[in-house]
């Protein structure tokens, strides 16, 4: 067999903290160790990351983790096959409400703890208030098909929130997310960091909760994958997701941060304050006023498997877009969804590192209530704890029921 390296690959990319793997993947030249030659491009909204795709501009894309299954569902214009044979970490994400807003919460008992049910509780009185001629509340999401938008639907509803009536939910790229709210033009919004961050730096907003505490140990990004370059050129993408691997490890070791975070800053990739960035890679979070609170499993790039592209993952988001009518449920649709995540890729491609795998594709999300050794292929593997805020369970065998327990 001929050696074709060094793989030419583009990869498109948002400013975000969760795009620290790519980034660190082509600065530390852990893609040209293993042959392949990354160009990085930044972009500016997540549609141009997957109309770029669409048109073949980006081989690759750090990728919001429903938007390749709205992709193969035909959810999205110009939408192009698209598989997620990698994941880019677990966590990253906020959920932050202007100052006025914060203060209104605080008359209701809010707290600084980040505690989702204390917040939606406050939250849920301040919106009552509001009724008498306020209007609804607007919150801003960065996709119509992103965790963040499911997330934040997902805590309001489970407080008693009515989507339909109380809240309006718009969309805005991460980095104008504090302008926004700079400019009255929402009330709060749900992003990766340092957007978050931001809005806390300028006295503009406070985070009231974060990922880690309505989903726990759930993806963020993914990598997004053209299927048909995937088919035609499988060696070049085995040897990005090791890359990927291993500059994952790196990010992980809290050694690292510090030049992870100076990294993170230049111009070309975040372009913000590295202190911010700090935030996030240590889980040392500034809600907001100065204060700092410490989130457990904030941003997790490499520990519990999280790279591996759970099915039960997939099959969560796609619940996610049939309970806000964005697809209709069939088994067809649910077979899509479950195949757009390729975990057979993923340990085809880093068998040969010796990292730990887990031996299904598929859990109960919610199940594991503390660090819990599992059944794991190569290394010894630790999964946990995960879950909603809630405490409810979503078992992938139980689609049907958990979808139309929703409607409840």
């Amino acid at each position: 067999m001929t050696d074709r390296r060094p793989f030419e690959i583009v990869a498109g990319f948002m400013p975000l903290l969760d795009s620290a793997v790519l980034v660190a993947a082509k600065e530390k030249g852990f893609a040209a160790g293993e042959g392949v030659d990354l160009t990085l491009v930044r972009e500016t909204s997540w549609a141009n990351i997957r109309d770029r795709m669409a048109v073949g501009h980006f081989q690759v894309a750090h990728m919001l983790a429903p938007m390749p299954i709205a992709a193969n569902l035909g959810l999205t214009p110009f939408a192009a096959k698209t598989i997620a044979p990698i994941a880019l970490g677990l966590g990253g994400n906020a959920i932050t409400v202007s100052v006025a807003l914060w203060e209104r919460m605080l008359a209701h008992d809010a707290k600084s703890d980040l505690n989702p049910a204390t917040a939606g509780k406050a939250l849920r009185a301040t919106i009552a208030e509001r009724k008498a001629g306020d209007g609804a509340i607007r919150f801003a999401v960065v996709h119509p098909f992103s965790s963040h938008n499911y997330e934040l639907r997902y805590w309001l509803a489970a407080c008693g929130i009515d989507l339909e009536n109380d809240i309006e939910i718009v969309f805005v790229p991460p980095p104008l997310m504090a302008d926004a709210l700079a400019a009255g033009t929402i009330d709060g919004y749900c992003v990766g960091e340092p957007w978050n961050t931001a809005a806390a730096k300028a006295a503009l907003g406070h985070i009231v909760t974060v990922k880690a505490a309505l989903w726990r140990a759930s993806p963020e990004k993914v990598l997004g994958v053209a299927a048909q370059w995937a088919e035609r050129d499988p060696d070049a993408l085995a040897a990005l997701l090791r890359s990927l691997c291993r500059s994952a490890q790196w990010c992980a070791s809290p050694q690292n941060h510090r030049e992870l975070a100076d990294m993170l800053s230049a111009r070309a990739f975040v372009d913000r304050s590295a202190d911010w960035i700090m935030h996030g890679l240590s889980g040392m979070l500034d809600v907001g006023g100065g204060e700092i609170r410490r989130v457990e499993d904030f941003f997790v790039p490499f520990a519990q498997a999280a790279m591996f592209p759970w099915k039960s993952h997939a099959l969560w988001f796609y619940s996610q877009m049939v309970r806000w009518g964005q697809v209709e449920h069939t088994p067809e649709n649910a077979a899509i969804a479950r195949e757009t995540y390729r975990p057979d890729i993923y340990r085809s491609a880093l068998m040969a590192l010796g990292v730990a795998f887990p031996s299904a594709n598929a859990k109960v999300e919610g199940a594991l209530t503390t660090p819990t050794p599992v059944g794991s292929m190569g290394a010894s593997l630790t999964l946990g704890p995960d879950g909603f805020f809630d405490g409810a369970l979503f078992d992938p065998d139980r689609l049907d029921a958990y979808i139309e327990a929703q409607k409840r």
